[in-house]
């Protein structure tokens, strides 16, 4: 096959290019530069789309022998992942970036690009993998369930995963960099990058107020009594406990967590623990990543984090929407993220939660 692999500039995504070769594939690198200013975003090896990364990903281009280009994709991530990311937290949400990345940009303009380009699919560094049976081409979770990538895979559609190729899904992360040590490749021990990629500070609430605004508002308890202040809504997230920077304290000493945030207001209520308690999740625009699921409920596992557990589940469809129902409470549960359904290691489906109960 023709494939594009799309190199980060960080180990994973040069070891997945050397063996898509070794796999006996046509293979063309290529870098993703997501920053009109690259300088805007993280820099050093924190990052995944800086120009060290640019760098890096073409020496171990030229170390593999393959053919080396660099992409804009500026405008696209800009409108589908940062304007995403300040609208949804705009709106009281909590969204994933990386989820987005995935969805608008690494696997559709890229994968779109690809193929009008005559490729047949893109190679990433992705911990995940896929395989062909009787409902064709579905996603499962990598080996290494410690390094597990298919929650943040789970917004592709089925034609997207037949496009996609994650040469690392069998493999640990430990055995990823010995190996990348014996091909000759000088990012075998850079360091996995983390935090959001456009938050150059790493500082996400003082980011968030640097573009939203910082409108002092009320803190409240669950009767509406002032209990403390805040400098932006949005830079809060439901279940959170520590930096409230409340005034008044509960009687018994017991600390509070952010229940609810009111963006329209500008309010943001706390209460106890037990108020945080959710049995079921509803979500929007679900996406399939395997075959559709229906209004009949079936036994699985959600995992709304992207390293979080996952919880055992009634799930089905429920006028257009996926319906989650837990078999034990869970705690601090936000509108934003995503719910992503596993049938075992392979990935049902996903969509945003919009609603809780």
């Amino acid at each position: 096959m023709k494939v594009i692999a799309a190199m980060s500039g960080g180990v994973d995504s040069a070891v997945a290019a050397a063996r898509a070769v070794e796999a006996g594939h046509e293979v063309i690198g290529v870098h993703l530069a997501l920053a009109a200013n690259p300088q805007k975003y993280r820099s050093g090896a924190r990052g995944c789309c800086t120009i060290e990364d640019s760098h890096d990903a073409r020496r171990a281009a030229d170390v593999i022998g393959i053919p080396f280009y660099i992409w804009d994709m500026a405008e696209e991530f800009h409108d589908g992942v940062v304007e995403d990311f300040l609208a949804e937290y705009a709106a009281g949400r909590t969204p994933n970036p990386c989820l987005r990345c995935n969805e608008k940009i690494k696997f559709a303009a890229v994968l779109d690009r690809a193929r009008a380009m005559g490729f047949d699919g893109v190679v990433t560094g992705h911990y995940a993998r896929t395989e062909i049976g009787v409902h064709g081409k579905t996603l499962h979770r990598a080996v290494d369930h410690s390094k597990d990538q298919s929650y943040v895979l789970s917004v592709l559609t089925r034609e997207q995963i037949d496009g996609a190729i994650f040469p690392l899904g069998d493999t640990t992360k430990v055995d990823i960099r010995v190996e990348a040590e014996s091909r000759g490749l000088a990012v075998a021990q850079k360091p996995d990058s983390h935090d959001i990629c456009f938050v150059p500070s790493g500082d996400n609430a003082g980011w968030l107020r640097d573009r939203l605004g910082s409108d002092v508002g009320p803190i409240v308890d669950q009767s509406g009594t002032k209990i403390g202040e805040h400098k932006g809504a949005y830079t809060y997230t439901i279940g959170q406990r520590k930096g409230l920077g409340l005034t008044v304290p509960t009687a018994d000493g017991s600390p509070r967590f952010v229940l609810k945030i009111e963006p329209i207001t500008n309010t943001v209520v706390v209460g106890a623990r037990e108020e945080l308690a959710i049995t079921s999740m509803r979500g929007e625009r679900p996406v399939w990543c395997g075959p559709e699921v229906t209004t009949t409920p079936t036994l699985g596992f959600v995992q709304i984090r992207a390293h979080g557990a996952a919880l055992e589940c009634t799930y089905y469809l429920e006028n257009g929407q996926l319906i989650a129902e837990l078999d034990s409470p869970l705690f601090g549960l936000a509108t934003g993220q995503a719910m992503v359904i596993y049938d075992g290691d392979r990935v049902v489906g996903s969509a945003t939660i919009c609603e809780t109960a």
